[in-house]
């Protein structure tokens, strides 16, 4: 039903653009309920993998118009058809967003988690967290221009979107800045995508008719900050709110707790 149902790699200085900054989780319960950290928040440059019928690091075998994201580190690649590891990429403009699962590794480098600090991220901590190597050696010349394996590195790219993700989540054409938020380094409950392969379709509010925001991919670990009552969908008038202006009824969630309203 239409609920779920999808549409069908030189500057003279890095520049790092940290488009949130999570606040400290309160030590403290504050009026009874704890200060939630924020996920953060990167724009970074993406490139579409393509790649159809190859199999991913987390041994899923991609399909055409797939939707997954790629990030290059090794740390980070949820099992298969799991969504440990998931990344909420939208346009820079807000208009399409989608919740996707990363399932592999790339582009260019294997062990850059550049969203960590210095003292956890595995390679290149002197780099400013949130800047990618490739970014850097493209725009700067770090390391020689090169990735970690020694080859020249052609574009700033920080993550590879599958191409559902590129096509129909976001609409783009072509690769471009996005900004990407890591699910997984905030502290809201999340919970997972079920749908049995397409994507879901987030709603801009709790309705079937209502604008679509973009999509949520199956597998993919979306947080869920309240719910609403909305359209039916299979017997459930529950909608959960995954981010701002981003609904998706709760018939197509995994939801392992109580859900508060919004």
């Amino acid at each position: 039903m239409n609920t779920r149902k999808a549409a069908g790699h030189v500057l003279l200085a890095v520049a790092v653009i940290a488009l949130s900054t999570p606040p400290p989780v309160s030590a403290k319960p504050k009026h009874g309920r704890r200060v939630l950290e924020r996920p953060l928040t990167y724009r970074l440059y993406a490139t579409r993998e393509g790649l159809v019928g190859g199999t991913t690091s987390s041994g899923h075998r991609i399909t055409e118009r797939d939707h997954f994201a790629a990030l290059p580190s090794t740390k980070t690649v949820s099992s298969k058809g799991r969504g440990t590891f998931t990344v909420k990429v939208c346009r820079t403009d807000g208009a399409r967003c989608e919740y996707a699962p990363v399932w592999d590794v790339g582009p260019w480098n294997e062990h850059d988690d550049y969203w960590n600090t210095a003292e956890r991220r595995a390679q290149f901590g002197s780099l400013p967290q949130g800047v990618p190597e490739a970014q850097a050696a493209y725009q700067d010349g770090f390391n020689g221009g090169k990735d970690e394996h020694g080859r020249t590195v052609r574009n700033p790219a920080g993550l590879d979107l599958a191409d559902g993700t590129f096509w129909d989540g976001l609409g783009l054409k072509g690769s471009s800045y996005v900004d990407v938020t890591f699910l997984w380094t905030g502290t809201a409950a999340a919970t997972g995508v079920v749908t049995g392969g397409a994507p879901l379709v987030v709603r801009t509010s709790a309705d079937n008719d209502a604008p679509a925001a973009g999509l949520a991919a199956d597998s993919a670990q979306v947080p869920i900050e309240c719910s609403v009552r909305g359209e039916a969908v299979d017997g459930t008038t529950r909608w959960n709110r995954i981010g701002p202006g981003h609904y998706v009824s709760e018939a197509y969630l995994r939801a392992d707790s109580p859900v508060p309203s919004c």
